[in-house]
C-alpha cells in the first residue's frame, strides 16, 4: 500500500501507523469515528483500496461501491440512527469539500440536520 493515494491520513490508519476509533472493519473496507464530528454520529467508510474520489472510481469497482454504501447503512443500524433518519455524503474536489484525497463517505446522524447543507 505505498501507492500515493495512501499516503494521506487515511492511508496511514489503514497501515496502522495513526489510531483510529474503528466500528466496522472488512477485507474491502474501514469505519472510524471522525475526530472532528459534525453531528453525534460522524462515521467515514473508506476502501482498503486506493480510490481518490467518486470521480477517479471505475466500473470494475461498481461492486465495491456497492459495497460501501452497504456498509454505511449498518453503521447507521450500528449507531442507533437508522430509524431516526441519517446522511451518507462524499465530497469531490476542493469546490466540494474534499479533504483528503482518498475516496470516503461520511455517515451522520443522531440530531436534525438541516438541508441545504452548508
Amino acid at each position: 500500500m505505498t501507492e500515493p493515494e495512501h499516503d494521506t491520513i487515511f492511508g496511514m490508519i489503514l497501515r496502522e501507523e495513526i489510531p483510529a476509533d474503528i466500528v466496522y472493519e472488512d477485507e474491502s473496507c474501514m469505519a472510524f469515528r471522525d475526530i472532528n464530528p459534525q453531528a453525534d454520529v460522524h462515521v467515514l467508510v473508506i476502501p482498503r483500496t486506493p480510490i481518490r474520489s467518486l470521480a477517479h472510481a471505475t466500473r470494475d469497482q461498481e461492486v465495491l461501491l456497492g459495497h460501501l454504501l452497504s456498509v454505511c447503512a449498518a453503521v447507521a443500524v450500528q449507531e442507533g440512527i437508522s430509524d431516526s433518519g441519517y446522511r451518507v455524503v462524499t465530497n469531490i474536489g476542493r469546490d466540494g469539500g474534499q479533504s483528503v484525497e482518498h475516496l470516503h463517505f461520511h455517515v451522520l446522524g443522531g440530531r436534525s440536520l438541516g438541508w441545504p447543507p452548508g
